[in-house]
């Protein structure tokens, strides 16, 4: 039964008898395209609000639950996907083979490391970018920065980097279709523990990576063939079914208020384009609009934060987010480069845990990582990416706390576009098959890759506190 509350507090613990949806308007809003014409974008904001939500409110409780579990040390999180989504490479097949990476990679995790896995996919509506400028320049020619395909396109010029509100409508239509199939996969069969070995992607069959998946799949098999030998019925919806969920940076807020809901069974507000949203470092001012929209809806939200992030204003933000403490309301995740995680992580994490707030600790090992190389592609060296994901590892097992997931930009596709791993993407190599529209996502043998890493970190480290007699705060 849903617990009673007052209709003015919402389930964060939050006053909202001030707050509607509509309150950010009241605050500095920034990163937020300028459109030409008002009307137009009242117009198609108002046929999103009419149309049904993307997810509902059960499944952002759902999840929360799960992540509250993670964030106790029982179980890790695995965010990926696209950098940005776009309209041009929109193809069931690609939503497939990204959704399959994932499962190969919770699998790896699960079976490595001995704790569930929670599986966010930055999928079905990961289409706004914060730009560092307005405006980009080319040749002397200065045209409004690219900002997602469901605002503007990446093709340099006037037209194609007009701020379009008719870009809004194609984006949720594109993003309730990605649901759509993520659903079907996820409940159909497709993503059956049985089907392990079925998961595999044919341009990864002669690769170390490759052959290291087999390998498991068939001890997985195995395990399952014992299982059922026992008497133990394979076809439980435990081992036929997979719970997933979707992520997405709330930057348009237009288009965020357009897809809030008041929940008829809690009275809460959720925000119904995504199970998990989250604030990036650009938009978590404290008195920004962006706070503002987080600070009245109950979904779990996320809060990036870097080397620069001081840990008075993070444990501010998190206590306004959250009164109440409730456990997997809050993730930070970092994002800083290897060495300055090391250097900044442990104070930020000094400060949450000395203010007694629940989070939950994800890295996403990208954005402090990216390099341009001199024949002008923009990448992420692979070391580098794995050195940040170690690094979150080593900090958190001397600070006693849990290193709760990682989050990632990858695709399914056999892109070129981050460097090393065992394939070793040389940098002549990143012309091949360069295709992302904003920033380098791994590969499919790369993020797996770093599944089997991650899985090993992760169960040597359970291993240590349990000869210790430690546990994670």
């Amino acid at each position: 039964m849903p617990k009673t509350k007052s209709a003015d507090v919402s389930a964060t613990g939050a006053s909202l008898r001030d707050w509607t949806p509509s309150t950010w308007r009241q605050r500095k809003a920034l990163q937020q395209p300028t459109y030409e014409n008002e009307a137009e974008l009242a117009e198609a904001l108002a046929t999103i609000q009419n149309r049904p939500p993307l997810v509902f409110a059960g499944e952002s409780r759902d999840l929360q639950e799960k992540l509250a579990n993670a964030a106790a040390g029982n179980a890790f999180v695995l965010f990926g996907g696209d950098c940005a989504e776009s309209f041009k490479e929109f193809k069931a097949d690609n939503v497939r083979d990204t959704y399959r990476v994932l499962l190969q990679m919770s699998v790896v995790l699960m079976y490595g490391s001995g704790v569930p896995v929670v599986k966010l996919g930055r999928m079905a509506g990961q289409f706004a970018k914060p730009r560092s400028d307005d405006f980009e320049t080319i040749d002397g020619v200065s045209l409004p920065s690219y900002r997602g395909d469901n605002i503007n396109s990446c093709e340099f010029t006037p037209e194609a980097r007009r701020p379009d509100p008719a870009r809004l409508i194609k984006g949720y239509d594109q993003s309730c279709a990605t649901l759509n199939l993520l659903r079907a996969f996820s409940n159909g069969g497709y993503a059956a523990m049985t089907r392990v070995s079925d998961w595999n992607l044919d341009f990864m069959a002669n690769t170390s990576e490759g052959h290291q998946y087999e390998d498991l799949a068939q001890r997985v098999d195995a395990a399952i063939d014992f299982m059922a030998a026992c008497g133990i019925d394979e076809n439980h919806p435990s081992m036929q079914e997979t719970s997933f969920f979707t992520a997405h940076e709330a930057l348009h807020l237009g288009y965020e208020e357009a897809l809030t809901r008041l929940d008829s069974t809690t009275k809460d507000y959720y925000g119904c384009s995504a199970h998990f949203l989250w604030c990036g470092e650009r938009t978590r001012q404290p008195d920004g609009a962006h706070m503002e929209y987080f600070r009245g809806i109950s979904n779990p939200i996320g809060i990036k934060i870097s080397d620069k992030s001081d840990g008075e204003s993070v444990v501010s933000l998190v206590k306004t987010l959250n009164p109440d403490n409730i456990p997997g309301r809050i993730t930070l995740i970092s994002r800083m480069g290897a060495a300055k995680l090391r250097e900044h992580l442990p104070r930020l994490i000094t400060a949450i845990e000395d203010a007694g707030l629940n989070v939950l600790w994800v890295t996403d090992p990208m954005h402090g990582n990216t390099i341009k190389t001199d024949n002008g592609y923009k990448t992420r060296p692979f070391e580098a990416v794995r050195d940040e994901i170690m690094a979150f590892f080593e900090v958190h097992e001397k600070m006693g706390t849990h290193p709760g997931g990682v989050h990632l930009e990858m695709t399914g596709q056999n892109v070129t576009e981050c460097t090393g791993g065992y394939m070793d993407v040389s940098v002549e190599d990143l012309e091949k098959r360069y295709l992302t529209h904003c920033d380098p996502r791994l590969n499919a043998s790369q993020a797996i890759e770093l599944a089997f890493l991650m899985a090993k970190e992760l169960n040597d480290m359970r291993r240590r506190r349990a000869a210790n007699g430690t546990a994670p705060r």
